[in-house]
This record gives structure tokens, C-alpha cells and sequence, in this order.
């Protein structure tokens, strides 16, 4: 039988409020009844109810985590963070992949809030008007994880996308390559899509180098669509010296379709990406990335999460980190 907070009172001769105190570690139970409560509490193995303290406490310590795909090394670093500082302030993290489709997203976040969450942390693509009817019905915090809302309406933890790709294209130029293919994401995801496709443009007009449409690729972050677009690329009549990725992953694929021509990477072709995933260091050559800090993104996402949650002061409710470029071998001069 479930055992309950009566019969831990029972068991240590007090009251179900004094018992009550000591599970939620209220200081004002004298220490010899605090011992006699702990020792009933392990001889009868009661766990707390969570729902019924949920239920008393209008809170349940548990944060609800929107993730585009469980399966990228990228958004597993930015999960690691989150729980690490859930952790350190007591909560727990009820972890839900999307799939980055719009209406799943939609559907997870319905079901996190019925859930009663104490907070949710979303990660995935554009914000649309009905990720934001969404978020309105909420009546908990939440913050925008590695992504931002057009109107920056929304807490959020992000880098600068277009800063980023405007740097690695820059590396490219000052390499000395100014025939500069891009596999970008999709254009209507804000981040790894549009903002990095004007980074690769404004990069090219600071240099005084055209922007040629048939240079850019769109993929599905995926590594067959790297070596997709790679193929293209490999078929013009002037083929170009370097290729910009959006993504790890995308730029592998790139890399290895060169290599399957009997190419070399960089001595024919120079490649460069933004994420700096693990995957960067583990091809060969290895790759030049843009670094985003993605634990950091994940952790100072909660850290501003459980201030909301907590209603504590917020300087700066939309939080930019810095990204850095991280030279390996995947780039050469021109």
C-alpha cells in the first residue's frame, strides 16, 4: 500500500504539518524532530507526493523544454546546460522533441502547459503568430532557447546569426576567395536560415564582390543536403573556391562530396560553417567553424528562466552572446 504522510506522522509521534516542514526543509522544526521524522520517513520508504505539493504549493518545479531535434549533437549541448542548471536550482526538465514541424511544436507546448509547468524553454524555428497565440494562453515565463521572435517581444538567449556568417565569409575573403558558394537553411527559419543568408550578403557587399543567386544552395541542415548542394556547385561552369554552410553537418556532407570528386579540401576548395559541433574536429580535414557557445546558450536560458519563474529582477531580458571563429584546416588560401 502507498504509503502516506499520515502514517509518517504516525510513525514519528507529530503532526502532518511538522512533517510537512521537514520534507520542504522549513527551518523552524527542532532538529531531535526533525531526525524522528527522517528516520519514519526511511523506515516506512515514503516518497513526497509531488502532484498533491504541486497541488498545495501552486508549483510542480518542473520546466518545459521544447526541442527541434533530439538527435543533433548541437541541441543536446544546449539540453546539457539546461539541466545542469535546472539542477543546481531544484527543478526538474520535462524534455519534448518537435521535429521542427510548426504543429508539433504547437502540440508540445499545449500539453507542457496542461501539465501545469512552471516555466517553458523553447528551441525550434521562426516564431509564427501561432507559436505566439500559444505562448499568450500561458500563464508561466518563458524564453526563446538559441532562436528569437521578430518583434523581440520575448525573453531570449541567442548570438548574433548575421554577425556570424558575415565573420566566416570574411575568413574566406581575407583568404583570398571571392567566388564564395553558400548551403543555407531554410529562409524562413529566422536563425540558422535568413539570418545567416544576410550575413553571407552583407559580407559579400563589404567586400565589393557580387552576390550570384546561383551560388546558394538551400538545405535541410541535414548532411545529404550538403552533399546535395555540393554536387550542384561542382557542376557549374566555373566552380567556386570556397563554400560558406549554415550548419556542421551540412558542411560535411560538402567536404566529403568534394573529396568523392577527387578533389582536396582546401587546396581546390576551402569550406568554413557556423556551430562548431563535435562533428568539426572528427572529419578530415578538420573544420573551420563559427563556435556558438551552445551549453551556454542552454544554460544562461534557464538561469534567466528561473528569475522569471521567481519574478526577480531582469536587466536584460534578451541576452546576445558572443560567437568566435575556431581555425582548423578546412579553409586555405586563395
Amino acid at each position: 500500500m502507498t504509503v502516506t504522510i499520515y502514517d509518517v506522522a504516525r510513525e514519528a509521534g507529530v503532526s502532518m504539518a511538522t512533517v510537512s516542514r521537514v520534507v520542504n526543509n522549513n527551518p523552524n522544526v527542532k532538529p531531535q524532530t526533525r531526525k524522528k521524522v527522517f528516520e519514519a520517513i526511511e523506515r516506512l520508504g515514503y516518497r513526497p507526493n509531488a502532484v498533491a505539493r504541486g497541488l498545495a504549493s501552486k508549483k510542480t518545479t518542473t520546466v518545459g523544454v521544447v526541442i527541434p531535434d533530439i538527435s543533433n549533437a548541437i541541441f543536446a549541448e544546449v539540453a546539457r546546460g539546461i539541466e545542469d542548471i535546472a539542477n543546481m536550482y531544484h527543478y526538474n526538465i520535462i524534455l519534448c522533441n518537435a521535429d521542427k514541424k510548426k504543429d508539433k511544436e504547437i502540440r508540445v507546448i499545449n500539453t507542457l502547459l496542461e501539465k501545469q509547468v512552471d516555466g517553458l524553454l523553447f528551441m525550434g524555428g521562426a516564431v509564427t503568430d501561432e507559436h505566439l497565440q500559444a505562448f499568450k494562453t500561458a500563464n508561466v515565463p518563458i524564453v526563446l532557447c538559441a532562436t528569437t521572435d521578430e518583434n523581440g517581444t520575448i525573453p531570449s538567449v541567442d548570438i548574433d546569426h548575421e554577425g556570424a556568417a558575415f565573420d566566416a565569409v570574411q575568413t574566406l575573403i581575407k583568404s583570398g576567395h571571392t567566388r564564395i558558394a553558400m548551403i543555407c537553411g531554410t529562409l524562413q527559419d529566422p536563425s540558422n536560415g535568413y539570418a545567416r543568408f544576410q550575413g553571407y550578403k552583407r559580407a559579400l557587399e563589404a567586400a565589393g564582390l557580387p552576390y550570384d543567386e546561383t551560388l546558394v544552395r538551400i538545405g535541410n541542415y541535414r548532411y545529404e543536403s550538403g552533399v546535395d548542394a555540393m554536387k550542384y556547385f561542382l557542376e557549374l561552369e566555373t566552380v567556386p573556391t570556397a563554400v560558406f554552410s549554415a550548419t556542421d553537418e551540412m558542411a560535411i556532407g560538402a567536404i566529403h562530396c568534394i573529396q568523392d570528386a577527387g578533389l582536396k579540401v582546401p587546396e581546390q576548395i576551402s569550406v568554413i560553417s557556423v556551430d562548431n559541433s563535435r562533428m568539426a574536429s572528427m572529419v578530415r580535414p578538420q573544420l573551420t567553424a563559427v563556435a556558438q557557445p551552445m551549453y551556454d546558450i542552454g544554460a544562461v536560458s534557464m538561469r534567466l528562466l528561473t528569475k522569471l519563474m521567481k519574478k526577480e529582477a531582469v536587466e536584460n531580458p534578451r541576452v546576445v552572446l558572443p560567437h568566435e571563429i575556431v581555425n582548423r584546416q578546412s579553409v586555405g588560401s586563395k
